[in-house]
């Protein structure tokens, strides 16, 4: 089974999406960018994210990469998620698979998030 493509900005992701994507990415995300072809043809680079029903895309250039790590508070000044967060996610979501549903009733009580591509 193929599962679909999501590429969206990371901004516009929801709460639970970055949450997961920071436990998979302690160290930050500027190493593991990947590049593809857009639908117009054009090169983007976006850091890859799998969940069990969705592979995401999140858009972003190396730079972007640097600030968002650089501008959240969950990461420390070397670039590394802080460990009491690492841990306090880590509990979050122990307890459960979460999969897109879930995902999405966390994150906004029935938001689909491919509404915003």
């Amino acid at each position: 089974m193929n599962k679909p493509r999501v590429v969206k900005d990371y901004e516009k992701l929801e709460e639970a999406i970055l949450e997961q994507i920071k436990l998979n990415y302690p160290r930050g995300f500027g190493k593991n960018l990947i590049t593809f072809k857009n639908a117009a043809g054009k090169f983007v680079s976006a850091l890859p994210f799998e969940t069990e029903e969705k592979y995401y895309l999140v858009r972003m250039t190396r730079a972007e990469a640097q600030d968002i790590i650089d501008d959240d508070d969950d990461y420390d000044e070397d670039g590394n998620l802080r460990d009491d967060v690492k841990e306090a996610y880590e509990e979050k979501y122990d307890d459960i698979s979460i999969d897109d549903d879930e995902v999405q009733e966390i994150a906004d009580n029935g938001h689909d998030p491919t509404d915003d591509l």
